[in-house]
C-alpha cells in the first residue's frame, strides 16, 4: 500500500497544491480583459473626443491702422464693443511667455489637453483637507472655457472643458492653442487678450515686458475684476506677487530678479488706446471696409508731436476754432503726417471734420502758380517790373489787401508782399482757365463757382483741399513735376504731370523763400505762401524745403469768420513750428537748374524788363505762325523752325522762359531746343509785345 500510495504519489497530481498552469492563465485572462476593456475605453474616448462639435475658433479682432514702421496708429473696438487686438507668441515677450506656463501650465507642452498628474495631485489635496486647494485646469481647458464662455463650477461644465481641450490639441499646435488663449484672457472690464492688456496697462506692446509687468498681465485673467489694479491695488499687488514667486520656484526667472519685480508700483489708471491721425483711419477704414490691417506712410513721432503742436496751438483761439497739419515727402508723394483737426472729439469744434479734406478758398496761397506759370511761358521773371495800380476788368475792380497802391515793383517783391493787381493782371494775360487746367493737371480738385473760371481764381475764387495745396507746392518743390500724395504704404506714386518748367519753378521756390516770416525764423531756407480768404474764414501757410512740403490751416469747421484772423500771424508760426519738428535743420532748397536766367531787371532781355498785358496789345503786335499751338514736332537739321508775323524787329525768342535768341531782325529762326516734352516757345518784339504757342517736342 505503502508502494501503491508512493506510486500514486509520484504519478498523479496533488490535490491540495495549486496548479501553475491554471494561475497564469487567469492572469492572462485577467490581463487581456483589463486590456481589452481599456482598449474599448480608449476606442470610446478617441470617438466621444473625435464627434466634439467644436466653437468657432476664428475670433473677431480690431481693425488696426499702422504706421510706416508698423507701430499702432489707432484700433478700433469689435462688435461688442472690447478691445481685442491679434497677436501671436512669437510676437511676445518670452519672458512673459515662461512666467505664464510656469505658473498655469507647466506640463503644457507635453499633455494632449489635460493633465491627469494634475487632476491626481488636486484630487489628492482636495481628499486631505476636505476642500479644494489647487486646479488642475491647463491652458488648453482655459482657452476651451474662453471660447465658449462656459461655467467652472458645475461638473457638467468642467467635463465640457474637457472635452473641447482634448479636441483642440488634436485640430490645432500648441502655438495655436497659446494664440488663443492670447487674444482671449480677459483683462479687465473690456479688455480681452494680452495685446489690450499690455496697451491699457502699460501703454505698450508685449513685444518686450518687464517681468512685474509680466507678472501682472498672468495673473490677471484669474479674477479680472478683482485684480484690477486701478480699483483693487492691493489684490493685484499680491496675486502679482505670486506670479513671481511660482516663478522664481521653479527657475523661470531669478530670485534676484523676482523680488526686484515685486518693487514696480502698480499702473494707478488704464491707458486710452492710441488714437493718432483718427480722420485718416476713418477715410482708410470706410473705403475698405474688409480689411483687417491698414498700413499707412505716416510717421508714428511726428505725427504724435504735430497732434501735440496742433492742440497747443488751440490756446487762445476762439472756441470754435480749430487747426489742422499736414506733411508730404516732395520725392515720393508719401504722407507723413496728417492732423485733420486739433480736437476729434469736440462738439463745439466740429472736430469730426477733416479740415485736410473739406473745400475751402485757399486765400493767396495760389499766386505762386500764376507766377510759375507766368515765368514758365515767358511772360515775367523775377525781376521783371509790372504796376500795381487800380485796374478795372469789365466790371471787376480788385484790390490790394491794405487799400493801397505801390506803382512799379518787381515780380519778386509784389509776390512776396501778396499783392492782388499784379497777379490779377497776369492772371488775365494767362488766363484763369489756363491757371485752373494747372490746378487740375496737378492733381488738384479745383472746384470753381458757377464753373466758369474767373480773373478771382488767383485771389482765392476756387474752392480746394488743403491737401491739395499741399499736392500743388510739393509739385513745385519737385521741380514743377507733380506727384500724387499717397497715404497707403506700397502704393506707387501716381503718374506725374509737369505744371510748369523747373527754371520757372525754382525761380518761385527762391521768391517765396526771401519771404517776411515771423521770428523766431528769419533765416530759416523754407519757402512758404500765407492766405487769409475773404472774411478771415481761413488762414493758411504752405511751404516747403529741400525735402518736405508742409500746409497748415486755421479756421473754424462751419465756415463762419474769424475776425482778426491772418494768415501770417496764425497759420505761418504753425508751418514753421512743424518744419522744427521735422530735424533741427530744414533741408537746404536746391541750386538753380541748368539754363535759369539769374539777373537783375536792366540785365534781363529788353522784353523781359517790364511786362504788358497781351489784351492790351494792338492789333500789329507779333503773331507766331509756326509752329502752331499743340502741335508735335521733330527736330529737323537739330532745330525747330519758328516763324513770327507783324510786330517790330528786333525780336527775343524764348523757350520756357529761357532765352534761345535775342536781336534776331529775321521773321524766321531755327532754333535748337532741348527735348524731348512739352515746349512753351514765346516770341517778344521790340516794344515788349510777345506771342506764344506750346507744343511737343519729339
Amino acid at each position: 500500500m505503502s508502494g501503491g500510495g508512493g506510486s500514486a504519489t509520484a504519478g498523479g497530481v496533488d490535490a491540495t497544491r495549486p496548479v501553475g498552469g491554471s494561475r497564469a492563465g487567469l492572469v492572462v485572462r485577467l490581463g487581456l480583459a483589463g486590456l481589452l476593456a481599456g482598449l474599448a475605453l480608449w476606442v470610446a474616448l478617441d470617438r466621444w473626443v473625435a464627434a466634439t462639435d467644436l466653437p468657432p475658433l476664428a475670433l473677431e479682432t480690431s481693425v488696426e491702422v499702422l504706421a510706416s514702421d508698423g507701430r499702432l496708429l489707432r484700433a478700433f473696438t469689435v462688435a461688442d464693443g472690447r478691445w481685442r487686438l491679434a497677436v501671436e507668441p512669437a510676437g511676445v515677450d518670452p519672458g512673459y511667455l515662461a512666467m505664464l506656463v510656469a505658473y498655469e501650465d507647466r506640463r503644457f507642452h507635453a499633455h494632449p489637453g489635460v493633465d491627469p498628474l494634475a487632476m491626481a495631485r488636486a484630487l489628492f489635496q482636495a481628499v486631505v483637507h476636505g476642500r479644494r486647494v489647487s486646479g488642475a485646469s491647463t491652458l488648453t481647458m482655459q482657452v476651451a472655457r474662453l471660447l465658449e464662455d462656459g461655467a467652472t463650477g458645475t461638473w457638467a461644465g468642467k467635463l465640457r472643458q474637457v472635452r473641447v481641450a482634448l479636441a483642440l490639441e488634436r485640430s490645432l499646435s500648441k502655438d495655436q492653442i497659446l494664440a488663443l488663449y492670447l487674444q482671449r484672457a480677459p483683462m479687465g472690464g473690456n479688455l480681452e487678450g494680452l495685446r489690450a492688456g499690455s496697451l491699457a496697462w502699460f501703454g505698450r506692446e508685449p513685444g518686450r515686458l518687464t517681468e512685474a509687468q509680466a507678472a501682472l498681465l498672468v495673473a490677471l485673467p484669474q479674477a479680472p475684476a478683482l485684480r484690477s489694479p486701478d480699483l483693487h491695488p492691493e489684490e493685484a499687488r499680491a496675486a502679482r506677487d505670486r506670479v513671481l514667486a511660482r516663478a522664481a520656484a521653479v527657475g523661470a526667472i531669478d530670485d534676484e530678479t523676482a523680488l526686484a519685480a515685486t518693487r514696480e508700483p502698480l499702473p494707478a489708471a488704464r491707458r486710452p488706446f492710441p488714437a493718432h491721425a483718427p480722420h485718416l483711419a476713418d477715410r482708410l477704414r470706410a473705403a475698405d471696409p474688409d480689411a483687417q490691417v491698414h498700413r499707412t506712410t505716416l510717421d508714428l513721432d511726428l505725427q504724435a508731436a504735430l497732434e501735440a503742436l496742433a492742440a497747443d496751438a488751440l490756446r487762445g483761439l476762439p472756441p470754435q476754432a480749430t487747426v489742422a497739419l499736414q506733411v508730404a515727402d516732395v520725392d515720393s508723394g508719401r504722407l507723413l503726417a496728417s492732423v485733420g483737426s486739433a480736437d476729434y472729439t469736440s462738439e463745439v469744434r466740429q472736430g469730426f471734420v477733416d479740415m485736410t479734406q473739406a473745400l475751402r478758398s485757399p486765400g493767396s496761397t495760389l499766386k505762386p502758380l500764376v507766377y510759375g506759370l507766368a515765368f514758365s511761358d515767358g511772360l515775367a521773371h523775377p525781376e521783371t517790373l509790372l504796376v500795381d495800380r487800380p485796374a478795372d476788368y469789365a466790371g471787376y475792380a480788385p484790390q490790394n489787401f491794405d487799400g493801397t497802391f505801390r506803382g512799379p515793383v518787381t515780380a519778386r517783391e509784389a509776390l512776396q508782399a501778396s499783392l492782388n493787381l499784379p497777379v490779377v493782371e497776369l492772371t488775365q494775360a494767362l488766363g484763369p482757365a489756363r491757371v485752373v487746367a494747372a490746378l487740375r493737371q496737378a492733381g488738384v480738385t479745383a472746384v470753381v463757382p458757377g464753373e466758369v473760371p474767373g480773373l478771382a481764381v488767383s485771389l482765392g475764387g476756387v474752392g480746394v483741399s488743403l491737401e491739395g495745396l499741399l499736392q500743388l507746392y510739393a509739385a513745385i518743390a519737385r521741380g514743377g513735376e507733380a506727384v500724387g500724395l499717397r497715404a497707403v504704404d506700397g502704393g506707387a506714386p501716381a503718374p506725374t504731370a509737369r505744371i510748369m518748367t523747373p527754371q520757372a519753378a525754382w525761380h518761385v521756390a527762391d521768391v517765396l523763400a526771401g519771404a517776411p516770416r515771423p521770428a523766431p525764423w528769419p533765416d530759416a531756407p523754407v519757402a512758404f505762401k500765407t492766405g487769409t480768404s475773404y472774411g478771415h474764414r481761413d488762414a493758411l501757410a504752405i511751404g516747403f524745403d529741400g525735402a518736405h512740403a508742409v500746409a497748415a490751416w486755421v479756421g473754424r469747421a462751419d465756415g463762419a469768420p474769424m475776425p482778426g484772423a491772418f494768415g501770417v500771424a496764425l497759420a505761418a508760426p504753425l508751418l514753421l513750428d512743424t518744419f522744427a519738428r521735422l530735424g533741427p535743420h530744414p533741408v537746404a532748397l536746391p541750386p538753380p537748374p541748368p539754363g535759369t536766367l539769374v539777373a537783375m531787371s536792366a540785365e534781363l532781355p529788353a522784353p523781359l524788363r517790364q511786362f504788358g498785358t497781351r489784351l492790351a496789345q494792338p492789333d500789329d503786335a507779333p503773331r507766331l505762325t509756326f509752329p502752331p499751338d499743340g502741335a508735335a514736332l521733330a527736330p529737323l537739321d537739330g532745330g525747330i523752325l519758328a516763324r513770327v508775323e507783324r510786330g517790330r524787329a528786333p525780336f527775343t525768342w524764348l523757350a520756357d522762359g529761357a532765352p534761345v535768341l535775342t536781336a534776331s531782325r529775321e521773321r524766321e529762326a531755327r532754333l535748337e531746343l532741348e527735348g524731348p516734352g512739352f515746349v512753351t516757345l514765346s516770341v517778344v518784339d521790340a516794344e515788349g509785345r510777345s506771342a506764344r504757342v506750346r507744343f511737343e517736342l519729339r
